[in-house]
C-alpha cells in the first residue's frame, strides 16, 4: 500500500484536510451542538475542550504512530507492534475488528448522510414549484431512503476510486475550506438575528456548578471520543499514508484544532439558531426544559426556523445548511469506507478500482438492509459500533501500545521524525500517558456506557 508515491499524502496540508475531514462529521455539526444544549451548554463546552487534550488528542496521536509504523492496514499494522506469535494475534484481531467496525459504521452514517443530500434538494425543488417532489424529497419513506442511501454510497466510491493523492486529499483540500466558510457564514448570520444572543449567553457562560455532573462528564467523553473517529482504524490507515519524518505531535495538534474549532462553530451557530427559532415561535423545549426530539432537531427545528424567514432566502438558507451538513458527512464517510479498501487492495491483490467496487457493493447492500429494516436495525447499529466497539477497540490500542510495543522500537520511531526532541517534554510523557491514564479514562466511559 505504501510502496508509490500516489499512495501517500502529497503535502502536510493534504494529510491535515482529509485527517481533519474524518474527524469532521456528522457527529460535531449535529452531535456537539446538541449534547451541548442537553449538556449545560457552557459546562459542556469547558469539559469537552478539557477531555480533547487529555484524551481525544494522545489517543489521535497513538493511532497514526501506529498507522505509520505499519504502514500497512490496521490489522498488519497492530500485527507488527507484537514481539511473540501470541501478541502478534491479538493485535491483528484488534486491527481486524476496527476494519469490521468501520464498515459497520457506514451502514447507518450513509443513511444519515443521505437524508442531508434530499433536505439539501427539498427546498431547490420547493423553490421550483416542484411540492410533490420537495414533500417527497422530505418525507420519511423506504423509497426515499433506498434511492439516497445508493446516491450518497456512490459519491464516496467516485472520491475513493481515485485514490489517495486524487481523490481522498483533492477533495479533503476543497471540501474542507468550504465546510469551513459555510460555518462562518453560517454564524455570523444567525448571531444578527433576534433571539440569537440568549442562546450565546447559553454556550459561552459555563454553569460551574455542572462541571461535575456525571451526564455532563460522560457526554463530553463520548463525544470527545467519536468526532475523533477513534478505534475505527481511519486514522491509522491515514498514518499509513504518511512519510516517516513527519512529526506527528505538530501534525495531530493541527488536526485535533481544526476538528475543535469546526465543533464550536457549529455550537456557535445552531444553539443560538435554536433560540432564534424559539423567538419566531417554534418549540424547541417540552415543559420540563428538556429538549424536544433532541436526536433529530437538525430535521426539525431548523427547517422550520428557515420556513419563518419566509420569501426566497427560507430556501437558499435551508439549501446551504444541508450542503454543509452533506459535506461534512462526506469527507468523513471517504476516510471510513478507505478502511476496507485498503485492507481489500493489499490481501487480495487488487487495484484500487476493483477493491472500491467491491467495498461499495458491500456496504450498498449492508446499507440498504438496515433502510428495509430501519425500525430493528438503525439505532441497533449505531449502539453497536458507537458505544460498544469503538471504545473497546481504542481500549486495546492504548493497552497495545502502552504494553506490547517494545519501549526501543518506539523510541526509533519518535526519533526518525524530522525535528523532533525525542527527550522533549512531549515525548517523554506521551508514552507513559498512553499506557496508564488513557486506558483508565477509556474505561470510565465503557463502565458508563454499559451502565446506560
Amino acid at each position: 500500500m505504501a510502496s508509490t508515491d500516489s499512495n501517500h499524502f502529497s503535502s502536510r496540508l493534504g494529510f491535515i484536510m482529509a485527517a481533519a475531514g474524518s474527524a469532521v462529521g456528522v457527529g460535531n455539526i449535529w452531535g456537539f451542538p446538541t449534547q451541548a444544549a442537553t449538556h449545560g451548554g457552557g459546562a459542556f463546552l469547558l469539559v469537552y475542550l478539557v477531555l480533547i487534550l487529555i484524551l481525544g488528542y494522545p489517543m489521535l496521536v497513538a493511532e497514526l504512530m501506529i498507522g505509520r509504523h505499519g504502514q500497512t492496514n490496521p490489522a498488519d499494522a497492530m500485527a507488527k507492534i507484537g514481539s511473540g506469535v501470541v501478541s502478534r494475534k491479538i493485535g491483528k484481531a484488534i486491527g481486524f475488528i476496527s476494519i469490521a467496525t468501520a464498515t459497520l459504521i457506514c451502514t447507518f452514517y450513509t443513511i444519515l448522510s443521505g437524508w442531508f443530500v434530499s433536505f439539501a434538494l427539498a427546498p431547490i425543488a420547493k423553490l421550483f414549484g416542484f411540492t410533490q417532489a420537495s414533500a417527497w424529497l422530505m418525507d420519511f419513506s423506504v423509497s426515499r431512503n433506498l434511492v439516497f442511501t445508493t446516491i450518497f454510497i456512490l459519491m464516496v466510491v467516485l472520491v475513493i476510486r481515485q485514490g489517495v493523492q486524487q481523490g481522498i486529499e483533492l477533495w479533503s483540500k476543497r471540501l474542507m475550506p468550504l465546510l469551513l466558510l459555510i460555518l462562518v457564514m453560517g454564524v455570523i448570520y444567525i448571531l444578527t438575528q433576534p433571539g440569537a444572543m440568549t442562546g450565546l449567553a447559553v454556550l459561552l457562560q459555563p454553569d460551574f456548578s455542572q462541571i461535575w455532573d456525571p451526564d455532563v462528564l460522560i457526554g463530553a467523553l463520548g463525544q470527545t471520543f467519536f468526532s475523533l473517529t477513534i478505534g475505527t482504524g481511519a486514522m491509522m490507515v491515514y498514518g499509513a499514508y504518511l512519510s516517516k519524518n513527519e512529526d506527528l505531535g505538530k501534525l495531530t495538534a493541527y488536526v485535533t484544532l481544526t476538528d475543535t474549532s469546526v465543533a464550536f462553530l457549529a455550537a456557535l451557530m445552531i444553539i443560538p439558531a435554536m433560540y432564534v427559532a424559539q423567538h419566531n415561535g417554534v418549540q424547541i423545549f417540552a415543559a420540563d426544559g428538556s429538549l424536544l426530539n433532541s436526536d433529530t432537531l437538525v430535521f426539525t427545528v431548523l427547517p422550520a426556523l428557515f420556513d419563518t424567514l419566509g420569501g426566497n432566502l427560507q430556501y437558499l438558507l435551508a439549501f446551504i445548511f444541508f450542503v454543509l451538513m452533506t459535506i461534512a458527512g462526506l469527507t468523513s464517510a471517504i476516510s471510513i469506507v478507505e478502511v476496507p479498501t485498503s485492507y481489500l487492495m493489499e490481501k487480495k491483490s487488487m487495484n484500487r478500482n476493483k477493491a472500491t467496487y467491491w467495498v461499495g457493493a458491500l456496504i450498498i447492500v449492508l446499507s440498504l438492509t438496515v433502510v428495509l429494516n430501519f425500525d430493528q436495525l438503525f439505532s441497533f447499529m449505531i449502539t453497536m459500533t458507537t458505544e460498544r466497539a469503538q471504545p473497546l477497540i481504542a481500549l486495546g490500542i492504548a493497552i497495545y501500545l502502552g504494553w506490547v510495543w517494545q519501549r526501543n522500537d518506539l523510541l526509533k520511531e519518535i526519533q526518525a521524525q524530522e525535528g523532533v526532541n525525542a527527550n522533549g517534554l512531549f515525548w517523554r510523557i506521551w508514552p507513559l500517558y498512553v499506557k496508564f491514564v488513557c486506558p483508565a479514562l477509556i474505561i470510565l466511559i465503557i463502565v458508563q456506557l454499559f451502565n446506560k
